[in-house]
């Protein structure tokens, strides 16, 4: 999309409907297999959690940020990988960490 703005051509780069910006950390090859359906922090230290979620680029399995422990948000602050996705299968919810956004 070209915008004009006061006679100065600003490029946008948007998604569909004239959305966000298209998050690039979804191209991330396939991970690993996808571990057990459990946070292996909150069952050390004794938690439980509201939601579990998938790392896209390893597959560790951890708790989401509405959890106590917000394991997930804490493995991506020491691996860099940026994307989780729902533990459920037929959801397709998926969050970039880089963005902060729903993708």
């Amino acid at each position: 999309m070209t915008l004009y703005v006061e006679s100065v051509k600003v490029s946008t780069h948007s998604g569909p409907n004239g959305g966000a910006p298209r998050c690039q950390h979804l191209r991330v090859p396939p991970g690993a297999e996808q571990g057990a359906p459990e946070c292996a922090m909150c069952l050390i230290l004794g938690l439980t959690w509201a939601r579990l979620v998938v790392c896209l680029t390893c597959g560790w399995v951890a708790c989401s940020d509405d959890s106590p422990g917000g394991h997930a948000r804490a493995h991506y602050q020491e691996t860099d990988h940026p994307v989780v996705g729902a533990l459920e299968t037929e959801t397709a919810w998926r969050w970039c960490y880089v963005h902060g956004r729903a993708l």
